[in-house]
C-alpha cells in the first residue's frame, strides 16, 4: 500500500513556497516484520499514511490516529524482546479490545486493571514483542 500525505511531504513541496512544518515527535518502533507490526496497529484504529518502499515488503510505515503519529521501521540490530519502551493506546473499551486481540492470537501481558487515576489498563505484546498498554476510562 502506498500513500502520499502531508505526513510524508510538507505542504507545497510539489512547488511554491512551503510554510515550515511544526516540530513533532512520535514513537518509532523497531520491528523484524514491519508489515505485520503495522497491521497490528491498524487493528487498533491507526491509518497507514506512508510506506517505504511504496510497493512490496516495507522497511518503514508511518501511521496516524486521532492526531497521534507512530512509525514502524525495520530492525537493524538484534534487541531484547519488549525493549525499553511501551506504547500507550486509548481504546473505547479495554475489555472488548483485549478480547478481540486475544482471539486474534495476540499475547496478553496483563489483564485489565482499574487504575487509581480513573483508567482501565491492560497490556499486550505486538508481533515484535513491544509492550502495548490498552487504556480507557474505568467502567467503559
Amino acid at each position: 500500500m502506498s500513500t502520499r500525505t502531508a505526513a510524508a511531504e510538507p505542504e507545497g513541496a510539489s512547488g511554491g513556497t512551503a510554510a515550515p512544518r511544526p516540530l513533532r515527535a512520535f514513537p518509532l518502533l523497531s520491528a523484524h516484520h514491519v508489515a505485520r507490526t503495522a497491521a497490528f496497529y491498524e487493528r487498533l484504529g491507526f491509518t497507514r499514511l506512508v510506506q517505504h518502499p511504496p510497493t512490496g515488503e516495507p522497511a518503514f510505515v508511518g501511521l496516524h490516529r486521532d492526531g497521534v503519529e507512530l512509525a514502524v521501521s525495520a530492525a537493524t540490530e538484534p534487541r531484547e524482546p519488549g525493549g525499553p519502551y511501551e506504547m500507550f493506546v486509548f481504546v473505547e473499551d479495554v475489555d472488548q479490545a483485549l478480547e478481540r486481540l486475544r482471539t486474534a492470537g495476540v499475547p496478553v501481558l496483563g489483564e485489565p486493571v482499574d487504575m487509581p487515576w480513573g483508567e482501565r489498563v491492560a497490556r499486550v505484546a505486538d508481533p515484535d514483542g513491544n509492550s502495548v498498554a490498552l487504556a480507557s476510562s474505568a467502567g467503559g
